[in-house]
């Protein structure tokens, strides 16, 4: 077949950058290459989902250590294809059993610390990895950890935007000699193409593959956390360590315009991505039109009102009694939308009153060529996390513990034992045939992000890669009318916000600060997967190669 020159234009006119990978065997979808790659590696190995996922998590945490690693915690979402049934895990770790407000106060301490061993939890991703691959692994801690023992014993090449993150906060890095050693090789951050080795973090991992969690929460590397924390005057204990366990949970959920769309519950903030969806479906976006200064009005204005609430109520639920049903209620999202005047935004928002009823974060997702389904996040919360590296391990604490209050009075206040409000959420949604894993970081960015994401497929019918890659809003603040947001976005548009009250901070076409987002989808009538990567960040959706 000949194809003319005016069809061969036609194929090139359109506005996504990318294409979509598509393939009948299995997808990993990450934010850096070589950790895509060995995720594809595994499933090439018979490895499933699952395996595939700790792998290239694995990796993540060594070629991108300021914003993940052994350190932090994990949230998932797997999807068994087999019984068509959503699985979540809260892999979100405590804060020590010792630390409480009153231990703070005795200190002169009025505000939860940002970095430093106070802001020190419990970290939940290692004992994640070994609850999934208990559950639906096929492979051993060993394989799966083998490709990132590797590469951190014989290095590799640094890329653009983590190399950018990492030379941003070297700060932080010289504020402790024992991190400094490890990620200020030579006195500096390695520069784009420069190769990094961390013989360090190969040894942790190599003490994880042959002994599995225990490794970290009882054996080797468990002592030289608790060393950490005793020279820097923590509270953490042997025993917070030992007794942590991960959690499996029922994924919540809400539909939007025939769409069924899956969150995990608190202490995440994923709920905050629902009760937007709630409100915007209360308004015509498709006929408005993608980006439009109407749309982006509702969308903005349904943020506040669902972050609000998301601050006012979000925390660990074995402490706090949580509204969960009632800030998913239709009609208290229809009540909430009816406080969005179109014409104004609303600079000075509040919490509703829901009925009752009993930056520097990492995502990927899997398919697998059974259709089998992982959306993973993973985090250290802030870049680098605490700023403390235990001796010898090649990764740091993360800071989680930051997201606490010391205000006695509300959900959220610190206690022994008690897992903060947390900002990452993994993502999933379902309608007929169709199946989409998915998930853009960012600390509060995420919600937000996860609402337009959802939006662009439903509103406007982009495919995954051109939903992740549109220009994208973010308000990080929880006051204000102050807005982030894409060049991208027509100026004519954004003058118009400006009218109705929005104050607009206009960032590149395609800003890191937007998070970077991975998605895969699964049509299983045809037995099709397709995988997608945000341009934002250094990262590739890897088919699985051939056997």
């Amino acid at each position: 077949m000949i194809i003319s020159l005016a069809d061969a234009d036609l194929a090139q006119d359109r506005s996504q950058a990318r294409s979509m990978v598509i393939s009948r065997s299995g997808i990993v979808a990450a934010e850096h290459p070589l950790a895509a790659q060995v995720g594809a590696s595994i499933l090439a190995e018979g490895g499933n989902a699952v395996d595939a996922a700790v792998a290239t998590n694995a990796m993540m945490g060594l070629v991108a250590p300021m914003s993940n690693g052994i350190g932090g915690d994990l949230f998932a979402i797997v999807y068994d294809a087999k019984a068509g049934t959503l699985y979540g895990l809260n892999a979100s770790g405590w804060a020590p059993s010792a630390l409480s407000i009153g231990y703070l106060r005795d200190k002169g301490i009025t505000t939860m610390p940002y970095r430093g061993i106070h802001s020190v939890t419990v970290p939940g991703a290692v004992d994640g990895w070994a609850a999934l691959l208990k559950r639906f692994g096929r492979l051993t801690f060993s394989r799966v950890l083998a490709p990132a023992i590797r590469f951190a014993e014989e290095g590799f090449p640094v890329t653009e935007l983590v190399s950018r993150l990492w030379s941003a906060h070297e700060q932080i890095l010289h504020g402790d000699p024992t991190i400094a050693r490890t990620f200020l090789p030579g006195g500096r951050a390695p520069a784009v193409g420069e190769v990094f080795r961390n013989p360090d973090l190969a040894w942790s991992l190599k003490e994880i593959a042959k002994q599995g969690r225990d490794a970290f929460y009882s054996g080797k590397i468990a002592q030289r956390i608790i060393e950490c924390s005793n020279r820097h005057g923590g509270t953490l204990s042997v025993q917070d360590l030992a007794e942590f366990s991960s959690e499996w949970i029922e994924p919540i959920s809400t539909t939007y315009r025939g769409w069924t769309v899956y969150e995990l519950p608190p202490n995440g903030q994923g709920i905050a991505a629902l009760i937007m969806l709630n409100i915007m479906e209360n308004f015509p976006l498709s006929q408005y039109g993608h980006n439009s200064a109407a749309a982006l009005h509702v969308m903005i204005e349904a943020k506040k009102l669902a972050y609000a609430d998301l601050l006012q109520f979000v925390a660990d639920q074995r402490f706090s009694n949580v509204p969960v049903a009632g800030l998913l209620n239709k009609a208290y999202a229809r009540d909430r939308a009816a406080r969005i005047d179109p014409t104004k935004a609303n600079c000075s928002v509040g919490p509703g009153n829901p009925p009752h009823s009993g930056d520097d974060t990492i995502y990927l997702s899997v398919v697998d060529k059974d259709g089998n389904m992982v959306s993973l996040i993973q985090s250290n919360y802030e870049n680098f996390g605490s700023g403390l590296l235990p001796e010898g391990t090649g990764f740091v604490l993360q800071n989680r513990g930051a997201l606490f209050t010391l205000d006695p009075d509300h959900l959220n206040a610190l206690a022994g034992r008690k897992r903060p409000l947390h900002t990452i959420i993994p993502a999933f949604m379902s309608k007929d045939d169709l199946r989409i894993a998915f998930g853009i970081m960012g600390g509060w960015n995420q919600s937000q992000a996860h609402a337009q994401f959802v939006s662009n497929i439903v509103d406007h019918g982009m495919n995954i890669q051109a939903a992740l890659e549109a220009a994208r809003f973010r308000k990080t603040t929880f006051e204000g009318c102050d807005l982030q947001i894409e060049a991208r976005v027509p100026l004519s548009v954004r003058t118009e916000l400006t009218g109705r009250g929005h104050q607009l901070e206009v960032r590149g076409d395609y800003s890191p600060v937007m998070g970077g987002g991975q998605a895969v989808m699964r049509k299983f009538s045809t037995g099709m997967n397709y995988g997608a990567s945000d341009p934002r960040k250094d990262g590739a959706a890897i088919p699985e190669p051939a056997r």
